[in-house]
């Protein structure tokens, strides 16, 4: 699929989740079904996805984590995908760098980082260490440079 200036535009107006199809239609100068088009067939390619964001710093008795995997195996797709089927996993991050893997985990009071390690990631062989990082703060990040 040809990713142009308008699917650019378009997925660049889906940043602000509440914005309507009339509206960026409106802003870029085309029709509301050309919009519709677009993104319907950004979401079938697989090129957008379009999800809520929760804000973890607002849910009383939550937090996040960032997790560094370092692995024996150098199969790092498939062990990303065992990864991202634990509980609390947001998502797996396949890098490079000093760990292999990057997950960002979503914890609250009842199902803590220790229990996150013991119970979920002993579950998956070939790890050689990991690190825990605690998000105080976080920002969402928006790919402005790209678009």
């Amino acid at each position: 699929m040809k990713i142009d200036k308008v699917n650019l535009e378009i997925i660049k107006h889906l940043q602000d989740g509440r914005k309507s199809f009339n509206q960026i239609a409106e802003e870029l100068s085309v029709t509301e079904n050309t919009v519709r088009a677009r993104v319907n067939r950004l979401l079938e390619e697989g090129v957008l996805e379009i999800t809520g964001l929760v804000d973890p710093e607002k849910l009383p008795g939550h937090s996040t984590v960032i997790v560094g995997i370092k692995l024996k195996s150098m199969d790092l797709v498939e062990k990303g995908e065992q990864f991202s089927k634990l509980k609390g996993v947001v998502s797996v991050c396949v890098v490079t760098g000093r760990y292999d893997l990057l997950l960002t985990v979503f914890l609250k009071d009842d199902f803590t980082l220790l229990e996150f390690y013991t119970q979920e990631v002993s579950r998956i062989p070939e790890v050689i260490s990991a690190e825990t990082f605690v998000v105080y703060k976080g920002y969402n990040i928006r790919m402005p440079y790209i678009i």
